[in-house]
């Protein structure tokens, strides 16, 4: 049966069939963590999000590739390294493997790689080398800074116009950037920084910037052109709109990632989530409470990934009494066929098609809930067909729901 993706283009603000940039092979880098505290529900939602695009991607494509960095290198774990009295590299393996405990219980699948900063600086030197080389950065009191006007694109991605944001600009403006809107490409250290996060450099003694990380892991695993590049919509401007920027510009033939996705904010109550306001709810909170890690996979996938998504306690309800209505039909199968080996349930041919044709189109959950509900309702008319049952299992095994 032949499926076609489409996905919302945030770059040319549409839906768009994907045509991948090589045949029979799909790459997608998705920014992942900075790993100075457990993951929040607004870190969850993005996890899960691109682990269903992820998981029909792998259902649609013979090869799939698909990253999500760590970046462990950042003033925010500098501070918290401080806070804690701990070395960097004990904060960042901590908060790395609690991340990884978190999001297993949502039973989401591992990347296909999944690159730390620490471990790509050369990759990070060699691409501000080729900005300076290409005349689009320049060295200023010992930092390297992108010249924003270097690229006509800029502000493609976020709808933005350039003269109008340095117009507009409320940042403080460095003594050292030509403009306000340059950002940094490596910093130089402070003289109290742990050593583990300080990088020798042509440039002296520091560390890259938060932009250049992704653009050098990006272009190492996946090319300088790929298929999708996925983040919160927090990121769109400015990291990913900097991303664009520094890549193209680095590799001038390049149009760098051909789709742009990106999932909605996430909100408490209505409220944005803060720890002033004390409804910053992290993923291990859940858990703790007893909340099971399916059912708030659910949750966040129930609202349409592109819309914000309001954490509620009915919201988390309502995937509770789901999860349990599905799992009750699955625990009946194991008693009706005597069979306690659920994966003699589960075989990929036996995925709904029309759960596959609802998520290839952008992603639409809502009708992929809607074909669960459907099937439930077939089953209770015919509960001896194993057809049914095991289109059912397969089904959730698919979506992770199981």
């Amino acid at each position: 049966m032949n499926y076609q993706i489409t996905l919302f283009n945030t770059i040319n603000n549409q839906k768009e069939q994907i045509i991948t940039c090589q045949k029979d092979i799909i790459k997608m880098y998705v920014c992942g963590p900075t790993v100075y505290d457990r993951a929040h529900i607004g870190n969850a939602r993005s996890v899960v999000v691109y682990d269903l695009l992820y998981r029909l991607l792998l259902q649609l494509y013979p090869q799939v590739i698909y990253v999500r960095n760590i970046t462990d290198v950042d003033d925010k774990i500098n501070t918290r390294a401080k806070e804690q009295k701990i070395s960097i590299k004990e904060l960042t393996t901590k908060v790395t493997e609690l991340f990884h405990n978190d999001v297993k219980e949502l039973n989401t699948l591992m990347p296909t790689f999944e690159p730390k900063v620490t471990e790509h600086i050369a990759e990070i030197i060699e691409l501000i080398k080729k900005l300076l080389e290409n005349k689009n950065a320049y060295v200023s009191e010992k930092h390297v800074l992108f010249d924003v006007s270097s690229y006509p694109n800029y502000g493609k991605l976020s709808k933005r116009n350039i003269d109008n944001m340095i117009a507009g600009a409320r940042v403080e403006v460095a003594d050292y950037k030509k403009n306000p809107l340059d950002f940094v490409l490596w910093k130089p250290a402070d003289f109290d920084d742990d050593p583990s996060s300080v990088f020798e450099s042509p440039w002296g003694m520091g560390r890259p910037g938060w932009h250049i990380e992704c653009s050098a892991m990006s272009s190492k695993y996946l090319g300088c052109d790929f298929d999708i590049h996925g983040g919160g919509a927090d990121l769109q401007f400015p990291h990913h709109e900097n991303e664009i920027a520094q890549s193209c510009c680095a590799y001038p033939e390049s149009n760098y990632a051909k789709y742009w996705v990106h999932n909605g904010f996430v909100t408490v109550n209505g409220e944005k989530m803060s720890k002033t306001l004390k409804n910053f709810i992290t993923i291990h909170d859940l858990l703790e409470l007893g909340k099971s890690g399916i059912a708030i996979r659910l949750m966040l996938l129930t609202t349409h990934y592109r819309k914000p998504f309001d954490y509620n306690d009915k919201a988390l309800s309502d995937a509770e009494k789901t999860i349990q209505k599905f799992n009750k039909i699955v625990n009946e199968t194991l008693t009706i066929f005597n069979n306690l080996n659920l994966q003699s349930f589960i075989e990929k041919s036996s995925i709904a098609p029309e759960v596959i044709f609802a998520l290839a189109d952008d992603l639409n959950f809502s009708k992929t809930l809607a074909c669960l509900h459907e099937i439930v309702k077939e089953i209770k008319i015919d509960q001896n067909s194993l057809d049914l049952r095991k289109k059912f299992i397969s089904t959730l095994d698919f979506l992770g729901l199981i």
